[in-house]
């Protein structure tokens, strides 16, 4: 996790406006009082010790990002995978086709620059940029700064697109109220079994790229074996962002979390 990864714990959030103007807003406090420094030089136990001081210190601001969401009645949705699996492409068909349907907005998490975020604004959203530096996950800290500038209206979902990585990012609770793990077919069916983390936390896998399925060596029932067997509880729907096809499935899950959550 990040007491050996390297993370500097330096995020930079940022607004994305209509007119592509980038309000930039330090990340204040953004010490994950990380011990990349102290590996190999205090030994194992030492180590341990800062990594589980980091997550303690996160889950209390996770708890505080869920009752901020909660007294907004607004659902958070943790969306990962690792990188070029589809997470933006989604989120740009999603926000067209559910325009005045579901109330969207997105916290778009990258090491650096906003190209993503550039797009899901152009598709309707309204977007915050959270620039981790050499950092390879969100925080709850982070994300507690960018619900801050984002500001999105009671009974809408936020959607956090978390940096590209199978590892860290599921190690840390943001306050979302479900875990969507997106699974490209271009990046072969052992995922699961390579990163079983991940998979443990997932509410709902989505096996993305499919209309490159006839290309690739993907063993689509080993790949559903394999998260279930990590996750029996886990929605599994395969789709492409890019045909359109499993879209409606997708949709569906979306608004039965939606109304579901709004009805707690």
């Amino acid at each position: 996790m990040c007491a050996t990864c390297g993370c500097s714990g330096t995020a930079v959030v940022r607004l994305v406006t209509a007119d592509h103007e980038h309000a930039g807003h330090e990340h204040a406090g953004a010490d994950h009082e990380h011990a990349g420094h102290e590996h190999g030089s205090r030994g194992d136990e030492r180590t341990v010790q800062l990594q589980q001081k980091v997550l303690a210190k996160n889950d209390r601001l996770a708890g505080a990002n869920r009752d901020w969401l909660r007294q907004r009645d607004i659902l958070a949705i943790n969306l990962m995978s690792s990188p070029g699996a589809g997470k933006t492409t989604l989120l740009e068909r999603t926000a067209a086709e559910l325009a005045g349907q579901v109330s969207i907005s997105v916290i778009e998490g990258d090491q650096a620059a906003a190209l993503d975020a550039t797009r899901i604004r152009a598709a309707g959203c309204q977007v915050v940029q959270v620039n981790t530096g050499v950092g390879c996950h969100l925080d709850a800290e982070m994300v507690a700064e960018a619900l801050r500038v984002l500001d999105p209206p009671g009974g809408s979902v936020v959607v956090i697109e978390n940096v590209g990585n199978l590892v860290c990012p599921a190690l840390f609770d943001l306050g979302e109220q479900a875990r969507v793990v997106l699974a490209s077919v271009t990046e072969g069916a052992d995922k699961p079994v390579k990163y079983p983390h991940m998979f443990r936390q997932a509410d709902l896998v989505l096996v993305t790229k499919t209309d490159l399925l006839r290309y690739v060596d993907f063993d689509t029932e080993r790949h559903a074996a394999d998260v279930r067997s990590l996750r029996p509880a886990a929605e599994l729907l395969p789709l492409s962002a890019t045909t359109g096809a499993g879209m409606r499935d997708w949709y569906d899950w979306l608004r039965r979390r939606t109304a579901g959550h709004h009805a707690r």
